[in-house]
């Protein structure tokens, strides 16, 4: 039950934080059609898992109960693959092809870069 409890505890938290984030950052680029809330969330979510993973694996610093709340919960609900799917989706549905394939792209090639580059950044921390 605990564990129950530490996943959605830090996925309502997580959320909270991507439904932040995606206002802000559609606050600033009025206008837009391109899904940038999202696009922002997941590579700040990828960034941040990268990092804490990298930290997590080089000095033990997560207990399993913390990655649980960290990992699943946390970034799990601030990180918004659904909402890319369906952004997506949306954007080809509506016949919005470059912007769709372009979200599909930056989406992975940004995400994974920013794992790549948190895990990195770990090993100077």
């Amino acid at each position: 039950m605990l564990n129950i409890i530490l996943v959605g505890s830090g996925g309502f938290i997580g959320s909270i934080m991507r439904y932040l984030v995606g206002k802000g950052v559609h606050h600033l680029l009025r206008d837009t059609e391109f899904p940038y809330g999202t696009l922002c969330a997941n590579i700040l979510g990828c960034l941040l898992i990268g990092f804490l993973g990298g930290l997590g694996e080089s000095r033990q610093l997560f207990s399993a109960e913390m990655r649980l709340f960290l990992f699943l919960g946390l970034l799990g609900g601030f990180t918004t693959f659904s909402s890319f799917g369906y952004d997506t989706f949306t954007l080809a549905r509506d016949l919005e092809h470059t912007l769709a394939l372009s979200n599909i792209f930056l989406q992975l090639g940004l995400g994974l870069s920013a794992v790549y580059i948190g895990h990195a950044l770990s090993r100077w921390v």
